[in-house]
């Protein structure tokens, strides 16, 4: 984490970041500090290494980083929500799932992706029985996938803006 003082954000800058993400200034001036602070090239951008996850494709700039936080603003009532709406909630986590991006869920992806949270704390029996059981449960079709809109029935009854959303501290 070395000196920083040319990688700092311009006025003009954060207006266009405010505009297109609902982050305030001073949010995105916290948010500035992280993501420098990830940024261990001290280059202006994040690789795979700097996160040490696969999410991303080979490196990511602060513009970007702050797109992919605007989906986890909390909703404001009464004010347009483009990001961070219910269904872009929605939308970002069902791609989070969407390995091969075919707009579909499978019993694989599914399995992929609980690997990646539980690594091996659990076994692989039970995983597969988690997979088959999310499967049977939101597949509405019979297809044994799941799409955009059985994964969002299936949890309409989650408040997915609470659940999807950072709270800033003043």
């Amino acid at each position: 984490m070395g000196n920083r003082s040319s990688l700092l954000l311009r006025e003009e800058e954060i207006a266009q970041i405010q505009q297109e993400t609902g982050f305030t200034p001073n949010q995105i001036e916290r948010l500035y500090s992280r993501f420098t602070s990830l940024d261990r090239g001290d280059c202006g951008t994040l690789s795979r290494d700097d996160f040490l996850r696969d999410e991303f494709n080979d490196r990511v700039n602060f513009r970007q980083f702050m797109q992919v936080l605007a989906h986890f603003r909390p909703v404001k009532k009464n004010k347009e929500n483009k990001l961070n709406s219910k269904e872009e909630k929605l939308r970002f986590a069902f791609k989070m799932y969407d390995l091969d991006n075919d707009d579909m869920i499978s019993k694989d992806e599914l399995l992929a992706i609980l690997h990646m949270m539980v690594g091996t704390n659990i076994s692989e029996e039970q995983l597969n029985s988690i997979a088959e059981r999310t499967i049977v449960e939101a597949d509405v079709d019979g297809d044994q996938m799941i799409s955009f809109e059985e994964f969002c029935k299936a949890l309409q009854r989650t408040d997915v803006e609470q659940k999807m959303s950072i709270r800033f501290l003043n």
